[in-house]
């Protein structure tokens, strides 16, 4: 009977232990999370964090699926080290597991860049639902709050904060908000609907310090502009958690390196999600995390799936708007590009020659699956290419 254990609960460990248990339905699962929280929807903490989710409801899997899956579900703890030629990895407390196949989904942490006073009492990031928890209860008793850094998760937690009554000025080093997913017209585009909303932006702005004794009182910009504010949420990115790579001698560079069946340098170690990184890049999405469990699980219980890489595509809602984006957005212009807007709506395909090589959706997201599908295909669009912006972009091809 085979033992596989999987290190991470969330979406990409998930995914393969429900894979691995479609092709192996005797051998032994054990998953291990430091969480005490079984596998949620992340992508919905800012839900959570305004009120408008119970706690309860972002659970993604219930305590009975890992029971009908006989998956030994452990939660609140660690694995802390290993022991590839002995096959065995060991937790906190000291107990050494073995296994035959092992899944490093470990994720990965909120980066913190080197800003004086990061460490202050009411300087929070968010990436887990005890960060909600903390940011909550802290939020209590403050009125306003910056937030450093534009991106999705950070835009969507102001709005969560500003549901709960308080004031959110985002700071922003890009001189556009989402820059990784919008260009110039489509950012300035969500950036009045924002501030409509209450939401105040210094963009093209950096951060000197955050200032306050003992718990924040402010922030200070280069350029000394002081604001106020007792709460501080960073949201600079993510950092794949990589504290196995060394006790288990895995070749790591931005993540843990697997090649397309998802395994390591190392015999029947496997690696997916946010900490793993095929041909030079660590995805950090949700898609991505799912696909990589799927073709690991599989493959532990002896398929033979190949992964090709994940369509870098977005799709979701920012403050309440309609986003979605994939590949090549194209800021700088370099590429032919077809636009469709109104006062509502602002969509971009970007091409190159006949191909389909990114694309903006903003205000509404339909034909979104399947511009994605041709980008995915490499489908030469020359026949439909001037039908493109009249149709906009929701052709039945």
């Amino acid at each position: 009977m085979k033992k596989y254990i999987i290190v991470g609960n969330g979406v990409a460990g998930t995914t393969a232990a429900e894979n691995i248990r479609k092709l192996d339905q005797e051998g032994t699962i054990t998953m291990v999370t430091n969480e005490d929280f079984s596998f949620y929807y992340r992508i919905r903490l800012n839900e959570y964090l305004s009120g408008d989710l119970k706690e309860k409801d972002l659970l993604a899997k219930k305590a009975e699926w890992y029971k009908d899956h006989k998956i030994d579900l452990r939660l609140q703890s660690s694995i802390v080290g290993g022991d590839p030629q002995k096959k065995v990895v060991v937790t906190k407390d000291n107990e050494e597991l073995s296994y035959d196949t092992l899944l490093i989904a470990t994720g990965s942490h909120s980066f913190i860049p080197p800003i004086k006073g990061s460490d202050t009492n009411g300087v929070f990031a968010i990436r887990s639902i005890q960060d909600c928890r903390e940011i909550m209860a802290w939020s209590k008793k403050v009125k306003e709050v910056v937030l450093i850094g534009g991106g999705l998760l950070g835009l969507e937690a102001g709005n969560a904060l500003l549901k709960l009554g308080l004031k959110v000025h985002v700071v922003e080093f890009f001189p556009r908000l989402l820059p990784r997913q919008l260009d110039e017209d489509g950012a300035g585009r969500l950036q009045t609907i924002m501030e409509g909303m209450g939401f105040s932006f210094r963009l093209g702005a950096k951060t000197q310090e955050i200032t306050g004794d003992g718990q924040v009182n402010g922030v200070s910009l280069e350029g000394g502009e002081n604001l106020n504010a007792q709460m501080v949420v960073i949201s600079a990115g993510v950092r794949p958690n990589m504290e196995l790579a060394q006790p288990l001698s895995l070749e790591t560079d931005k993540g843990i390196k697997i090649d397309e069946h998802l395994r390591t340098n190392q015999p029947d170690i496997y690696c997916a999600g946010d900490v793993a990184e095929f041909k030079g890049m660590p995805y950090g999405i949700w898609p991505a995390a799912m696909e990589q469990g799927k073709i690991a699980g599989t493959n532990m219980a002896g398929g033979g799936l190949v992964y090709k890489g994940t369509t870098m595509a977005n799709s979701l809602k920012v403050v309440g708007v309609d986003l979605a984006s994939a590949g090549e957005i194209d800021a700088e212009g370099k590429f032919d590009a077809k636009v469709v807007t109104d006062e509502e709506v602002y969509k971009k395909i970007v091409l190159d020659n006949n191909l389909i090589i990114g694309c903006i959706m903003l205000g509404d997201k339909k034909g979104f699956n399947k511009i994605t599908q041709m980008m995915s295909e490499k489908r030469d669009i020359k026949e439909i290419k001037d039908q493109l912006k009249t149709e906009g972009f929701d052709l039945d091809i």
